[in-house]
């Protein structure tokens, strides 16, 4: 009962907050610093308006009336903290306006509680200069912070209880292939790498398979042009010869979008040694394997799957429920030409990712039947060398 009672007493505070705000930004901040014109907003300032409007207010809840204002001017008002702390790997808003973190691996609420209002005005902060809208015919949206981070926000009528958004952090630092395995399958893996054999990592949601990719990357030669195609741009590849290329949702304003199939045919145009698909979720799988099967060796892509033989089935999937068609024969035979091996890693204690299997592409043992694989990797340990090599020497790449 008491919780209920804490809970119902935190909705009206920040309520209340929320009004006060609205107040403080609508009939002094806009008007009298007029921010559009290039006044910068100062938190003192803001709190002598706080203060003006409701001089009973108690210093913390001023404070929090201040971050409300603040996320309508500029950054990202309560939860900067957050994003200033290098622990934190995820930011999430539920529904009910309620904070939570996760650190290390773990998931922990903060005594952190906005306003629906709060919400969709750091939100709009964030899309508006990317010219994404957020409202109820564009309830669900994808962003990406200044420094990398993902933005996902997702509005009634979808998101029944309020509107929710998640901002998972884009880790500067980069993770060596070291961290993910033993040497015996480090060496493995910088093998098929620089052989140019063409690798999916496969995981679930925060299993690391995007820091993987990245740290996969680094036994490429420097000089060799990749072009990476994602979603959200996230990659920060080890090269000197890297072109980035991201996706873009259509529009409100009738600008048509660009979807991940459409910039794996670019890239194929752009004369690419390697292509590096961030994620592969839908049609563009066509287009992926068609690359990896023309010539352009070595490349790399990621799939959410939870083993070596689902990343394939799910492949599968994907390949005959986009655009025209495809004989389930065909799809099979083009997935064992393209994918040489499949890396399954995964969250094993808390915020440790590692590699627990790799698995090879194996011929068909007939027409139509589905892919096989062959074990390479099963924990730490190697119980098999592949089979073929795209590229005999390594030296090629060099």
């Amino acid at each position: 009962m008491k919780s209920v009672e804490r809970h119902d007493a935190a909705k009206a505070d920040a309520a209340r907050i929320s009004r006060l705000a609205a107040v403080v930004h609508r009939s002094v901040v806009a008007d009298a610093l007029n921010p559009a014109a290039g006044t910068s907003v100062e938190p003192a300032e803001v709190a002598e308006m706080v203060r003006a409007v409701d001089p009973l207010l108690p210093t913390d809840r001023v404070h929090a009336a201040v971050d409300v204002v603040l996320a309508h001017t500029g950054g990202l008002g309560s939860l900067d903290p957050f994003l200033a702390d290098d622990s934190v790997s995820e930011i999430m808003v539920n529904g009910d306006g309620s904070v939570w973190l996760e650190r290390s691996g773990r998931l922990r609420r903060t005594q952190l509680q906005l306003a629906s209002s709060e919400v969709l005005a750091i939100a709009e902060r964030v899309l508006a200069p990317l010219g994404l809208r957020i409202d109820r015919r564009h309830p669900v949206v994808d962003a990406r912070l200044a420094d990398g981070s993902r933005l996902h926000v997702v509005v009634p009528p979808v998101a029944v209880d309020g509107p929710c958004l998640t901002i998972r952090r884009f880790k500067v630092n980069a993770v060596p292939l070291s961290s993910f395995a033993d040497d015996q399958v480090v060496g493995l893996l910088d093998a098929l790498v620089r052989r140019r054999c063409n690798v999916l990592v496969s995981g679930g949601t925060g299993a690391g398979k995007t820091t993987l990719l990245n740290a996969l990357v680094g036994g490429i030669g420097l000089h060799q042009r990749l072009v990476t195609v994602e979603d959200t741009a996230e990659l920060r590849l080890p090269s000197d010869h890297v072109v980035r290329l991201e996706a873009r949702p259509a529009g409100g304003e009738g600008s048509a979008g660009v979807s991940i199939a459409d910039l794996v045919r670019t890239a194929l145009r752009m004369r690419p040694d390697r292509i590096v698909v961030g994620e592969v979720r839908g049609a563009e799988v066509r287009a992926m394997l068609a690359a990896m099967n023309t010539g352009h060796e070595g490349s790399l892509s990621t799939v959410h799957a939870n083993s070596p033989p689902d990343a394939l089935r799910r492949l599968e999937v994907m390949a005959t429920g986009g655009g025209p068609a495809l004989p389930l024969t065909v799809v099979r035979e083009h997935i064992a030409a393209a994918v040489d091996v499949v890396v399954q890693v995964a969250r094993t204690d808390g915020d440790t990712r590692r590699i627990v299997a790799i698995d090879e592409v194996v011929s068909q043992r007939g027409v139509g039947d589905p892919v096989a694989t062959r074990p390479l990797v099963r924990g730490s340990d190697v119980v098999a060398q592949p089979s073929r090599w795209r590229r005999p020497d390594p030296v090629d790449d060099w």
